[in-house]
Parts: structure tokens; C-alpha cells; sequence
């Protein structure tokens, strides 16, 4: 049997005016101001956003023109949001295909992202060892790894964006003897 006194009433939400441009610049303001972000992925809510209240304003809505100004602004960087994100994800041990689907997946350009895939290219020796680390595999492992247990560290570490090569270096060596670098 239900209680009454713990079931809370709905409260009916007042429905949001639709935006127009004195509304629309406040909306995008916040959203960058409170979130690190792309041009991408500040187009798509502002979007997402028109969708869900409609546009009352004077011809179709200056998405493109907005974002291109807080570009130009410097509200939104593209290239900086690149580099932070390939940063963080090497730091928990990514490697170079993960960091780019990763940024591609941020909407973030080719040449905005170069810079951070140059980045994760000269850390993937580090990242992946960091990786191994992680998994206690490879050099980090207690004891010399089975079969099938090599199998699901080759696996974890190529979903993990390493290199072929990378990988079988890693999970080549033996507990307690990290490979170095100039091996690769």
C-alpha cells in the first residue's frame, strides 16, 4: 500500500518562452561559461534548444554567426579543448586511436586537433604503460601472465587505441623489467 504522505506531487513545469536573439546570445553565454566545450558541441545544444522552445525571432536562427563570434571571442578554443582532452586521456593511459576518435567525437576540426594528436603520438610510449600499469600487465603484472590472460591485455590495450607494435612490447615484457622507449 502506498503512503500518501511520501508520494511527492508533480509539479507542472511553466512552459519556457520560445528564444529569440535577445535570448538566444544569455543561453550560449552560459552553456560556455559553465562547460568546456567545442564549436560542435555549442552548435548542437543551441540547436537541441531551438528544437525543444522554438524561434520567435526575425528569420532562421544565427547559430553559425554566434558560435563563429565566440570563436572569434575566444570564448571557445578548439584547439586548447583538443590539447586538455588528449592530455587527460593519456594521463589514464590512452593511446593515439582513442584520443583521435575521442576528438572526432567532440566535433573538434582536423587541423584544431593536429596539435593534440602530435601530443598523444610523442606520449604513447607513457600512455601505454601507464595503461599497463593500470591493468597489471606486461612488466607490472605479479607473475608471468597465461595465455589467456595475455590474450584479454593485447585485447584491452588495442581497444585502448596502442599501436600493434606498442602493445607486443608491453605485454612481451617480463614482470619487474620495463622496456624502454628506444625499443619502439
Amino acid at each position: 500500500m502506498a503512503q500518501s504522505w511520501r508520494v511527492k506531487p508533480q509539479r507542472h513545469k511553466k512552459p519556457r518562452p520560445p528564444l529569440d536573439e535577445e535570448a538566444l546570445e544569455p543561453l550560449a553565454l552560459f552553456y560556455v561559461g559553465r562547460y568546456a566545450t567545442t564549436k560542435a558541441k555549442l552548435s548542437s545544444y543551441l540547436s537541441r534548444k531551438m528544437q525543444e522552445r522554438g524561434w520567435t525571432g526575425r528569420g532562421p536562427a544565427p547559430i553559425t554567426a554566434l558560435v563563429g563570434a565566440f570563436s572569434e571571442r575566444g570564448y571557445i578554443d578548439d584547439g586548447a579543448f583538443a590539447s586538455a582532452r588528449a592530455a587527460a586521456l593519456q594521463r589514464h593511459g590512452y593511446g593515439e586511436r582513442r584520443v583521435a576518435q575521442a576528438l572526432y567525437a567532440a566535433g573538434i576540426a582536423a587541423e584544431d586537433a593536429a596539435a593534440a594528436r602530435e601530443q598523444s603520438r610523442g606520449g604513447a610510449f607513457a600512455a601505454a604503460l601507464r595503461f599497463a600499469e593500470r591493468r597489471r600487465v606486461g612488466p607490472f603484472a605479479a607473475r608471468e601472465l597465461h595465455r589467456g590472460a595475455k590474450r584479454e591485455g593485447f585485447g584491452a590495450m588495442m581497444r585502448a587505441g596502442h599501436s600493434l607494435d606498442l602493445t607486443r612490447l608491453i605485454l612481451d615484457a617480463r614482470p619487474g623489467e620495463v622496456p624502454d622507449s628506444d625499443s619502439v
